[in-house]
């Protein structure tokens, strides 16, 4: 997935306004500005659309991270240079404190099933016999289960693609 969309996609299911965003970078040690936010969540076809690298949506998820569950002692870890789909899950299950089963019947409330074992290879390291890349799918609909236990039934389509 673009980091742009995956960026679009939590702000939406958290309702984030732009100071928020901006919080959630604060967090992680790292100050933006409004007008980046923005160009950040600006749709595609926008002359203004900034691509958001790895390194800035890692910041953000780690923003997110210590929003959620508070920030460890000592300093803040260093933003991956590249992010694949599996790290972005893992962040974001880490983010949300959720479980295994957590994280299984929220697919499932989006129509997409897999199995325990399927679920624990995409968290593997990538060297691992049993690892398993996250495709694009089972990011989105993780993502839209996120926005469906954070905003609602009502808000069960796709989020605008600018917000």
């Amino acid at each position: 997935m673009i980091n742009n969309d995956v960026l679009r996609r939590l702000r939406y299911a958290f309702d984030y306004s732009d100071q928020q965003m901006m919080d959630v970078f604060a967090r992680a040690d790292c100050s933006v500005t409004r007008d980046q936010v923005c160009n950040w969540l600006k749709a595609d076809e926008d002359p203004d659309f900034v691509f958001c690298d790895d390194t800035t949506l890692a910041i953000f998820l780690n923003g997110l991270i210590n929003a959620l569950r508070g920030k460890k002692d000592g300093p803040q870890p260093e933003p991956e240079q590249e992010l694949s789909n599996n790290m972005i899950f893992m962040k974001l299950r880490i983010a949300l404190n959720l479980k295994s089963d957590d994280v299984l019947a929220m697919l499932e409330s989006v129509g997409m099933s897999l199995s325990q074992h399927e679920l624990t290879a995409l968290f593997r390291k990538p060297g691992h016999k049993h690892y398993r890349e996250c495709k694009d799918q089972i990011l989105r609909n993780f993502l839209k289960a996120v926005q469906l236990q954070r905003r609602g039934q009502s808000t069960a389509a796709e989020p605008p693609n600018e917000l």
